[in-house]
């Protein structure tokens, strides 16, 4: 069922999953760089009712049913999302334990996060498909998917989730990580500032990043635990489901007991 948070007077998109269970860690879902609350589909549903957490899942400012976001995003616009917007969603949802599940701009918003001194009450990070660094194939993919938006049907498929909100979604994110300053983004510094365990997935065959992303992560984390999975591109949850719903809740039954 889709509800919403109220946010300084924004309506942030939500969904829970279990909300009813108790004495368990709250999943939250963070999505990738085009995503939103409805593109995680069934996974979300599948992690909780496989660990018995509750889970929460929302769409971004900008993104999904969302109000919408002022254009154009700063170059930190994934900074803004971890230290201010999501405290503040954790507040108001009335959370106290939590794991956080993130998919590429959304893994990266978690790795900020939860190196920061906000991460009161964090258990764990599982990131999917996260940048800890920009990568000439990240700003070529995103650079093919501005002409797939423009001249193909990538626009046409992601109103079909984001409604009013496809123009905000992927000019904020497309304008970003294609302005020539974002090739000195870098949050590595914080992977070592993250005190809790952590699990990193990603695909050999990643448009988006190398394993150099999953190396740098690995060497960075004190307590981590990666895998860099055959027969996989961008989205590990969607493309290997079984492998990642597995890794995931042998790793959460592992976090959740503390």
């Amino acid at each position: 069922m889709t509800d919403f948070l109220s946010i300084h007077s924004k309506k942030i998109e939500i969904q829970w999953h279990n909300k009813e269970i108790k004495n368990r860690p709250c999943l939250i879902f963070l999505h990738e760089g085009l995503g939103c609350t409805a593109m995680w589909k069934e996974f979300p549903g599948l992690v909780s009712q496989k660990t018995n957490c509750p889970a929460l899942v929302f769409s971004r400012l900008g993104y999904g049913k969302s109000d919408a976001s002022t254009l154009p995003w700063k170059l930190n616009f994934m900074h803004k999302e971890a230290l201010k917007l999501l405290p503040e969603i954790i507040k108001a949802a009335k959370i106290k334990n939590y794991i956080l599940i993130g998919h590429s701009d959304g893994g990266s918003i978690g790795i900020i996060f939860s190196g920061s001194p906000h991460a009161t009450g964090l258990k764990g990070l599982i990131t999917l498909a996260a940048h800890v660094f920009c990568e000439q194939i990240s700003v070529d993919s995103i650079f093919q998917a501005k002409i797939n938006y423009e001249n193909g049907n990538l626009k046409q498929g992601l109103e079909k989730y984001h409604e009013k909100n496809t123009e905000n979604a992927f000019r904020g994110w497309n304008d970003a990580w294609l302005n020539p300053k974002f090739m000195h983004w870098n949050i590595e510094k914080y992977l070592k500032h993250i005190q809790v365990p952590m699990l990193s997935l990603q695909g050999k065959d990643d448009q988006y990043g190398t394993p150099k992303q999953l190396e740098s992560i690995k060497t960075k984390v004190a307590n981590i635990g990666t895998l860099l999975l055959d027969n996989c591109k961008h989205a590990p949850h969607s493309e290997q489901t079984k492998i990642a719903l597995d890794l995931i809740a042998r790793f959460i039954s592992k976090v959740g007991k503390h």
